[in-house]
């Protein structure tokens, strides 16, 4: 439509320069004045009768071009813009076809989960766009169509499911740098085995999860550093290994801090009106005793918060003081996977202790940024 209009006004203005010279003088403001014979003529200025006269006047000495140029004028301004307007459309599809490859992503999530937010500092890393489906804990519904009852869940195209936040992480960071592979492809190399462990209980688990599946040259690429690889597996396997398990008993260790935790899930969460209420009492008593239970689990110290503590300071020391970030000048998953664990803490004591009594708020504030800018993006 704009393309259209921007045409024909060049068309028009043309046409009017090129015949400006063959007519009489007096020409072209007849044609104006039959404008203004017909309609009103205020079109021509808020001062009426006064403003018109010049108008003609200019009109006859050669305004013809005038008109013309002004035509023309103003169909390349439309044109220009029409192309500036398709041009950046045009950038903005590439961008969306190269950050997110094209894929409909939906993610199916307890917003306080420590994995679920591991999965959401990929994304927002990386710039890829994705919706969310907020899931009830209690019932689930938002889920009965999976047999695999956990989050997250991660949907893509709406038929391709992939589970477990770091089978997601490498299957979509696989797939991001090598596009010749759809996501079907890559997520073979991640099989699921499933077993019975010492309790009885029914146990999946994921081969390769940490293992990103590149060629010799992209491995290079992405860690052009002897070790980088290693160390980025080994620091997201204590990720789940470890620094998860120190989130529950430090935001529940006291009742007082159960209570809060709970208003926030509760706040944060999908529950109803009687579940809420339920939830948000109940369950902070029986997580304030469960707490106590994963402390001896974990072998963690009466103060669990000196355990968060070693922990987040054995991290940032392991980064060092010469990187910004374990990745170097850009987070790796490593730090993406760290900073979606710790995230969850957010508005909680236990989070406020941590900045305030380890070395770490530097590092989290970067992380912060990078992932708020989609820094990851290109």
């Amino acid at each position: 439509m704009a393309a259209a209009c921007a045409r024909t006004l060049c068309k028009v203005g043309w046409n009017i320069s090129a015949s400006a010279a063959a007519r009489r003088p007096g020409t072209v403001s007849y044609l104006v004045g039959n404008v203004g014979a017909h309609g009103s003529r205020r079109a021509y200025g808020t001062g009426g009768t006064v403003v018109r006269p010049k108008l003609l006047s200019s009109l006859r000495g050669g305004g013809g071009r005038v008109l013309g140029c002004a035509f023309l004028l103003g169909g390349g301004l439309g044109l220009y813009h029409t192309v500036k307007f398709s041009f950046q459309q045009h950038l903005a599809e590439e961008e969306t076809k190269v950050s997110g490859g094209g894929v409909k992503l939906t993610l199916y999530q307890y917003k306080t989960c420590p994995f679920c937010s591991k999965v959401r500092a990929f994304l927002d890393y990386h710039g890829l766009p994705y919706e969310i489906v907020e899931v009830n804990p209690v019932m689930r519904q938002e889920i009965k169509w999976s047999a695999y009852r956990k989050v997250p869940i991660l949907m893509v195209d709406g038929e391709l499911q992939l589970n477990d936040s770091s089978v997601i992480i490498s299957c979509l960071k696989t797939y991001l740098i090598n596009k010749e592979k759809s996501v079907s492809e890559v997520l073979r190399c991640y099989p699921e085995l499933k077993f019975v462990n010492d309790s009885g209980k029914e146990v999946t688990e994921y081969s390769n999860k940490y293992w990103l599946m590149l060629s010799e040259d992209e491995t290079l690429v992405v860690y052009p550093e002897k070790g980088m690889q290693k160390e980025e597996m080994k620091w997201r396997q204590w990720a789940d290994d470890w620094l998860v398990h120190l989130i529950s008993p430090n935001v529940y260790r006291t009742a007082d801090e159960a209570l809060a935790s709970f208003d926030y899930i509760v706040r944060e969460g999908k529950f109803g009106t009687y579940e809420g209420f339920f939830a948000k009492y109940v369950g902070a008593a029986a997580m304030f005793l469960i707490s106590k239970r994963l402390k001896k689990r974990h072998n963690l110290q009466d103060d669990v918060r000196q355990d968060l503590y070693k922990a987040v300071n054995s991290w940032v020391a392991a980064i060092g003081k010469k990187r910004k970030f374990m990745g170097g000048e850009q987070p790796n998953l490593a730090d993406l996977a760290v900073f979606g664990v710790l995230r969850v803490m957010e508005g909680l004591q236990a989070f406020d202790d941590m900045m305030e009594n380890t070395k770490v708020k530097y590092w989290y504030r970067r992380m912060e940024r990078a992932s708020l800018n989609h820094e990851g993006r290109n």
